[in-house]
């Protein structure tokens, strides 16, 4: 059997640019995608409500990873058998890895306690959210459904080291994307590995790549075959991202994204 290609991308930095969220510079990679029947799945800190709206306009309709790997949506009848622990909601087959959003939140309570100035998404309104990320109001909204990852930021300076270990002694994560982000029992490698393991079943051999910019991608750029990062608007790469055989793509978001797809593409495809 052929071995199938399966593509996972981060959005906000990689696929997207952080300016204005276009994803201009990289249609002829999405087209190079389309035509050659590659899945493209977003592993995203966005929120379904949000990664819906750029499914849509990528007409997209393979799965997708929400909130940092806490939840896996999978379209119905995507995949020949519904996977093990798995629930049905709307027009998805989801599964559930991150803990629950009331669980983050309450975390961020007792970070105050601890003393920390913080201040997450489940805080601000609408408008406060569109200032901080630059969204439209109506994907600020979408931003603030959340259901396994709560965005923060700390106000005045903080010692990271010590932020991470009060998040762990709260028996929760810490993760840096855009933000800090905190999360419960998930990562975006977790969702990855769990991904591919149903992708292996349905196809037999996968070749899985991912593409991202940020420290909270490491997880899922160590959980596949061939890792890419991308550079930062300044033209730099996170030296946060530590990882034996990454590609540095040639290029900020998604010119650099879209380099490094076609690139890999062609040669999967000449293979």
């Amino acid at each position: 059997m052929k071995t199938r290609l399966i593509i996972f991308t981060d959005l906000d930095g990689t696929l997207l640019r952080r300016q204005d969220y276009s994803f201009k510079e990289a249609l002829p990679a999405l087209d190079l995608i389309r035509r050659k029947g590659v899945p493209l799945v977003i592993c995203s800190s966005k929120t379904r409500g949000e990664i819906e709206l750029y499914r849509e306009r990528l007409s997209n309709d393979d799965p997708f990873i929400s909130e940092n790997g806490g939840g896996i949506f999978i379209p119905g009848g995507y995949f020949r058998k519904v996977p093990e622990g798995a629930r049905v909601s709307g027009d998805y087959i989801v599964i559930r890895i991150g803990k629950s959003y009331g669980e983050l939140r309450a975390g961020l309570r007792r970070l105050r306690e601890m003393g920390f100035r913080v201040r997450g998404f489940g805080d601000m309104t609408a408008e406060e959210v569109a200032s901080l990320t630059g969204l439209s109001p109506e994907e600020a909204v979408l931003a603030k459904a959340r259901d396994f990852d709560e965005p923060f930021i700390v106000e005045g300076d903080v010692d990271e080291e010590e932020l991470g270990r009060a998040v762990a002694s709260l028996g929760l994560e810490l993760t840096i994307g855009e933000y800090y982000h905190l999360i419960g029992g998930s990562d975006k490698g977790k969702a990855v590995k769990r991904l591919t393991e149903l992708y292996r079943a349905e196809f037999g051999g996968v070749r899985t790549v991912a593409l991202g910019d940020s420290p909270n991608d490491i997880p899922m750029l160590e959980a596949v075959d061939i890792p890419v990062i991308v550079q930062k608007p300044d033209g730099s790469y996170d030296g946060r991202i530590r990882i034996p055989g990454v590609i540095k793509a040639g290029g900020v978001g998604p010119r650099g994204w879209c380099r490094a797809v076609t690139e890999i593409i062609g040669n999967s495809f000449d293979e």
